[in-house]
């Protein structure tokens, strides 16, 4: 059996500069990251057994002046930001470089009187991040459908930019039915390079594979991409958090395996699917 291991599977820049800026905390007192720092339940794990808490709420009672606070890559809005300065506490700001430069990107375009469309997920902790850094009105466009439907004022100026881990080539699709309105349009294209190169080397991979196999965490956002891009390629894909969840017997019968894996995705992880499927 041939296995390829995608070379871009696993930790992207920010996502691993904001797991090392976590471990850097431990020893240095209370540490909390707002929300999970990344969507690994295996990295969150090892994080908590080492002191580190998961908060969910600003209203946090263990919030208090001197624990330390991470933001995650993801980021967070405007308002929770100046709530954590008002309460004291030590901001240690993890929030990806590429996902702060959309932030100022929505906050620049916005005083110059263009409202907001941001193509991602609206439930997503990224796209109400960037959200939150918008003056002016705002608009989540996910789906061809919400394309389709969406209207905004003849005199009205656009702002259009995405989630740092959308699917490019669907980026491409709604940007353009949007553009065909005749809007006053400025487009940003805010998909980082990682995630672009990840997708397309996952692609590549999947159109010859017999099987691929996908890891992540089940509520990984870029992992979900990865694998809708792999099994429009390859029937059968496989979308797995650890080896345990991956039928061996099933996937050595074929002859062509590809393996990928979501930025959130810890190496000894991907490692163990890798070499599993080797022997």
């Amino acid at each position: 059996m041939s296995v390829t291991l995608a070379k871009t599977a696993g930790f992207c820049f920010g996502v691993k500069r904001a797991v090392n800026m976590v471990y850097d905390e431990i020893g240095k007192g209370s540490v909390f990251t707002y929300g999970p720092i990344i969507h690994n339940e295996e990295v969150v794990a090892d994080l908590k057994a080492r002191g580190v808490d998961v908060i969910q709420t600003l209203e946090d009672e263990r919030l208090v002046p001197g624990v330390s606070v991470v933001i995650r890559s993801h980021g967070i809005s405007r308002e929770e930001y100046e709530t954590l300065e008002r309460k004291g506490v030590r901001i240690v700001d993890a929030t990806c470089p590429f996902v702060k430069k959309i932030h100022k990107i929505v906050e620049a375009q916005a005083l110059e009187g263009r409202s907001i469309i941001i193509i991602g997920n609206d439930r997503h902790p990224e796209v109400e991040a960037i959200k939150g850094w918008c003056k002016s009105p705002v608009t989540v466009i996910e789906t061809i459908d919400e394309a389709d439907r969406f209207r905004a004022a003849e005199s009205e100026k656009l702002c259009i930019v995405s989630q740092t881990t959308f699917n490019y080539n669907k980026f491409k699709d709604l940007v353009e039915i949007i553009s065909k309105k005749g809007y006053d349009i400025r487009c940003l294209n805010t998909i980082c390079n990682a995630t672009e190169e990840r997708q397309t080397e996952a692609r590549q991979i999947a159109a010859r594979a017999d099987a691929m196999i996908v890891i992540g965490g089940r509520h990984s956002s870029n992992t979900q991409k990865l694998y809708e891009i792999c099994k429009n390629e390859c029937e059968n894909t496989y979308y797995i958090q650890t080896l345990n969840d991956l039928d061996l017997a099933k996937v050595k019968s074929m002859s062509n395996v590809g393996i990928t894996a979501g930025a959130s995705t810890p190496n000894n992880i991907i490692e163990e699917v890798h070499k599993a499927c080797l022997k």
